[in-house]
C-alpha cells in the first residue's frame, strides 16, 4: 500500500471537538444540509483564497447533496466510478480515525491523526493509502498527494 501524507495542518479547536466531529460522520449532515448555502461558500472561497476554484466549490455542493451519512460510513456518488463509500473500521479517542474506501477498483483507506496544539488548538494529518500497481502509482502519485492536501485543508475549514 503507498502512502500519501498532507502536511501538519493546524486547527483553531481543542482536540475534543476535532475528534468528535471526525469520529462520527452523522455530523457532516449539517454541512449537507448547508451546501447550497451562499453565505457559507463565501466563507469556504475566503478561507481557501487560490487553493480552490469556484467551479471545484459547485461540483462539491452537488455531491453533498445526495451523500448518505450514518455514523460509521458516508456514501456519495463519484461520477463515472459510481457509489464511493468511506467506513469507519477504526476509532482511538482524540488520537485517530481510520476509515476503508470501498467501491473504488482498488483497496484504499484514510487515516486522520489528531494531536493537540495547546489547550485551544489542534493538529491535523491526513494519510491517503492507495493499492496501487506500478502503471497506475505513477499516473496518480501527484493526484493521490494533491488529494491529501486538499482534505487537509478541507478539514481544518469545517466549523468545530
Amino acid at each position: 500500500m503507498t502512502e500519501y501524507k498532507s502536511e501538519v495542518k493546524y486547527v483553531g479547536a481543542p482536540i475534543e471537538r476535532v475528534y468528535a466531529l471526525l469520529s462520527d460522520l452523522e455530523n457532516l449532515r449539517t454541512l449537507q444540509q448547508n451546501a447550497a448555502d451562499p453565505a457559507l461558500r463565501e466563507r469556504i472561497m475566503q478561507q481557501a483564497g487560490d487553493k480552490v476554484k469556484p467551479e471545484q466549490i459547485d461540483m462539491i455542493a452537488e455531491r453533498l447533496k445526495d451523500m448518505q451519512l450514518s455514523n460509521d460510513a458516508m456514501t456519495v456518488n463519484a461520477g463515472p466510478l459510481g457509489n464511493v463509500t468511506l467506513r469507519i473500521v477504526e476509532r482511538e479517542a482524540t488520537k485517530l480515525v481510520k476509515m476503508a474506501v470501498e467501491g473504488l477498483p482498488m483497496a484504499g483507506n484514510i487515516w486522520l491523526q489528531m494531536l493537540p496544539n495547546g489547550e485551544a488548538g489542534s493538529a491535523l494529518r491526513v494519510t491517503l493509502g492507495a493499492d496501487l500497481n506500478f502503471m497506475m502509482k505513477q499516473m496518480l502519485k501527484g493526484k493521490l498527494q494533491k488529494a491529501a492536501d486538499g482534505l487537509a485543508d478541507m478539514l481544518c475549514m469545517l466549523p468545530y
